[in-house]
């Protein structure tokens, strides 16, 4: 018997322009006719074209359909086949909203159709709006509470930034589309998420928020969007931790792809339908949205733990165990694009600080997952390439640790003194799980919200980062190792257990949101507190750029 065809996502918003824009939409089958239906009455039409994702696996770890427990499927990665349709709507005015929905027909004739929702066009200067700043989902337990509680108090946005770590794994097709727990990541951010929190007896089911079926999307590539080698290990997970840089991959396999065999973002490519720069592709571009010029680069390295325990492959160093056997070291915290003075990435950046879109925009953002200022532990040590030593005791190796000089860290060095100089008015990151921000000296302005759940926790009062001693380098314990000291929230702060008022956000039972309002210029950020499902949602910061 076959069943029924039906939609793995709802369908979502990708690349606006002046007068179009596309409309994306997943299924489990390669299915015909796969159509948007638009305008009045929904009588104009867009085909879609079709490609199958090449990545897009389940395993061991998988928590999708049957498999509730490791392994009860899956006893090892197995491809997944699912169907990406993506057809361009023309012929869009700004500022006109337009009704739509999309079809597919199933190899047995069979036809499903999502609900009916608005898109537009990309909006005209000076248009206010009101976006959503967001990152770090990756099937966190507060997310779908977090995207639920931003329809209820904001209604409508009109478009997300997304600043990275989007899923786990990548390749992990459940994280993305339909995984067990209820807070992939479309679900969450489409209304279809069914995530289960329970206190104090009572059990309260959050849906997220239906958001992208009528905003646009706009993400960076954070650690968690990047796979290791393909296929050289018996896990997802593991195949993720398998990151290596290009230039020992080089050595390693001479006549290989490095795509394969030293890291890759593929399946974050494939589902995604970003802007693009000549020089970046998908993973690093700008693009004029109302009166925003925003920036996207790829700013993210691979994390490590930062524990000094013998079998680790950490930050610090290798796992005893693979001293002789360089094909599985870690190599630290590898940097995955250039981003220091003279590379590709930066002379991009430059070209584009000094591009009439960027200097005529009211709102300069420059948005990246790695955090140039952050309470948070993840911005320890400095963002900068390893620098190796291998310890001997004669033919034998004793050690193989890693350094990172603070004096050659990558963004505050080379990359925020040139936003600097182009008066950007705001940085936005995530990577930390956390809600805190920073202001320059010259009021440019940092901000972290990505706590939906998980949090790291802050490096703040007697709460200390994991730093290793016995380095050379002095790795920061406390605070901002990069000199700003955090801001207070401007409303209504949280109070620590001593009474006084905390300048961040760090919990796995409140959430944050923030919402940026670029008809007043205004940062918004609320918090909720997923104990009581009938508990406010609190503004408790707020400030505005020039």
């Amino acid at each position: 018997m076959i069943s029924a065809p039906y939609l793995l996502t709802d369908p979502f918003l990708q690349l606006p322009t002046e007068n179009s824009v596309r409309v994306v939409w997943f299924t489990e089958f390669a299915g015909t006719q796969h159509t948007v239906f638009y305008g009045e009455n929904l009588k104009q039409t867009a085909k879609a074209n079709t490609i199958k994702l090449s990545r897009t696996r389940e395993d061991q770890k998988s928590r999708v359909a049957n498999q509730i427990q490791d392994g009860q499927v899956y006893q090892k990665p197995v491809g997944r086949d699912i169907w990406r349709h993506e057809a361009e709507v023309t012929g869009l005015t700004p500022g006109v909203r337009v009704n739509y929905r999309v079809a597919s027909v199933g190899e047995d004739g069979g036809s499903v159709s999502s609900d009916v929702f608005t898109l537009a066009a990309t909006p005209k200067p000076g248009t206010p709006l009101k976006i959503l700043l967001t990152s770090d989902h990756q099937l966190k337990p507060m997310t779908s509470a977090n995207l639920q509680k931003v329809v209820e108090t904001v209604g409508r946005v009109d478009g997300v930034w997304f600043a990275g770590d989007l899923v786990n794994i990548s390749d992990r097709a459940s994280e993305w589309f339909d995984d067990n727990n209820g807070s992939a990541l479309f679900p969450g951010l489409q209304g279809r998420a069914k995530y289960e929190m329970t206190h104090d007896g009572v059990k309260t089911t959050y849906t997220g928020g239906k958001i992208i079926q009528h905003a646009p999307m706009f993400t960076c590539i954070g650690n968690h969007e990047v796979m290791g080698r393909f296929a050289r290990t018996g896990g997802l997970n593991d195949e993720f931790d398998d990151t290596i840089p290009h230039a020992v991959a080089e050595k390693l396999y001479p006549d290989k792809s490095p795509i394969d065999h030293s890291f890759n973002t593929v399946t974050y490519e494939e589902i995604l339908t970003l802007p693009t720069s000549q020089e970046g592709g998908k993973k690093y571009y700008a693009v004029s949205f109302g009166d925003v010029r925003l920036v996207v680069l790829y700013i993210t390295n691979m994390w490590r733990t930062p524990k000094l325990d013998a079998q680790a492959k950490g930050r610090y160093q290798e796992a005893e165990k693979d001293f002789n056997n360089p094909e599985n070291w870690g190599y630290g915290q590898v940097i995955y694009e250039p981003i220091a003075k003279g590379s590709k990435q930066y002379n991009w950046l430059e070209t584009e600080l000094n591009s009439p879109e960027f200097k005529q925009a009211k709102y300069k953002v420059v948005m990246f997952h790695h955090p140039p200022h952050t309470l948070g532990d993840n911005i320890v040590p400095a963002y900068t390439n390893p620098v190796q030593t291998i310890e001997r005791n004669g033919p034998n190796i004793k050690a193989v640790r890693y350094e990172y000089p603070k004096d050659a860290d990558y963004i505050i060095r080379d990359v925020v003194p040139m936003l600097e100089t182009a008066n950007v008015q705001l940085v936005f990151y995530g990577h930390s799980h956390l809600w805190n921000r920073f202001v320059s000296p010259s009021e440019m302005h940092f901000l972290e919200t990505s706590n939906v759940g998980n949090t790291y926790g802050a490096a703040w009062g007697e709460r200390k980062r994991e730093v290793p001693i016995n380095y050379q380098e002095d790795y920061v314990k406390l605070g901002d190792p990069n000199g700003l000291e955090p801001i207070l929230p401007t409303i209504a702060p949280l109070l620590g257990e001593d009474g006084k008022a905390m300048p961040y956000v760090a919990s796995n039972e409140i959430t944050v949101f923030s919402i940026f309002d670029t008809g007043t210029g205004a940062i918004s950020s609320y918090r909720f507190d997923t104990r009581k499902a009938d508990s406010e949602v609190v503004k408790f910061d707020e400030f505005k750029l020039k």
